[in-house]
């Protein structure tokens, strides 16, 4: 058996894209023998899907699990390359079993998630020919938690001090239509605060030019507070009762909001332009 030098694994590495530790474990099953090595992870189908890791997943699907006792819930964001992938059963399988893996460890970070997958990552992806990722996911824990999943794009997951799982999942399903960026007021940092007066006078310089001072702090004073009343979850009219606040509403069911988590498919993914003839052209030449 050939020596397996951190060379010879740098090597494998560089020729076929995959991980330092997949690659060691090719050798010393190949004995040493890098060709064998590469033709093994050829008939593994893994050198194809160590290609695709380099192709942007921005689609997927959104899966959350509540625990039977409404104490406990995990939200996770799966990434493929296309909707239509998110909508097949193998994807959703991929899904549905990495949530579950989450939920009974208890996990509150996605690395261990990632690594625990990476072998059914990859059957996947040689599968499909897309690249996948487990992207994030969080754990929510509280007095009553319940969520609310819109399609497979967005998901909610909602904690609640008092009240019932029902009212904490109409909330939930207020966060996924109203997208708000904060809880309460209290927790808009002075930083966000300060670029919306910036944004405010730039966008009326004409308007404010010539005005007295007084009054220019009276127009973004106002300004602020209907950013803080938009941005808070709090401050903003539930949707299915606009008359009434959704924190007024937790309130009257004596309930105090503590925390929520909105996930949405591929939000903050920079995708890359798509040259859709192109594409089609060169799955075609592929396929030859």
């Amino acid at each position: 058996m050939a020596e397996i030098t951190a060379a010879l694994v740098k090597e494998l590495r560089e020729r076929t894209g995959l991980g330092m530790m997949d690659c060691k474990k090719a050798l010393t099953a190949a004995g040493g023998d890098i060709e064998k090595a590469i033709d093994d992870m050829r008939a593994a189908g893994a050198i194809k899907a160590a290609k695709k890791a380099g192709n942007i997943a921005a689609e997927g699907a959104i899966a959350v699990k509540v625990s039977d006792d409404n104490k406990a819930a995990l939200i996770i964001e799966v990434n493929s390359q296309t909707d239509f992938l998110a909508l097949q059963d193998d994807f959703k399988a991929f899904v549905a079993d990495s949530l579950n893996k989450a939920f009974d460890q208890k996990l509150t970070d996605a690395a261990p998630l990632v690594e625990s997958q990476e072998e059914a990552r990859l059957a996947l992806v040689s599968k499909t020919g897309e690249n996948v990722t487990i992207r994030r996911l969080t754990r929510v824990e509280g007095d009553v938690i319940s969520a609310y999943l819109h399609g497979h794009r967005i998901g909610v997951v909602v904690a609640l001090n008092g009240g019932t799982p029902d009212l904490a999942r109409d909330i939930a399903m207020h966060i996924a239509a109203s997208n708000p960026q904060f809880l309460n007021p209290s927790q808009v940092s002075e930083e966000a605060i300060a670029k919306e007066k910036e944004i405010f006078l730039a966008l009326n310089a004409e308007k404010i030019a010539g005005k007295p001072e007084n009054i220019v702090e009276n127009m973004v004073k106002g300004r602020i507070n209907k950013f803080l009343a938009e941005a808070s979850l709090v401050e903003q009219p539930f949707v299915k009762d606009p008359e009434v606040k959704v924190g007024d509403l937790a309130k009257k069911a004596g309930a105090e909001i503590v925390s929520f988590v909105r996930y949405e498919v591929g939000e903050g993914i920079e995708k890359a332009e798509v040259d859709f003839a192109a594409e089609v052209a060169a799955q075609v030449a592929a396929s030859k």
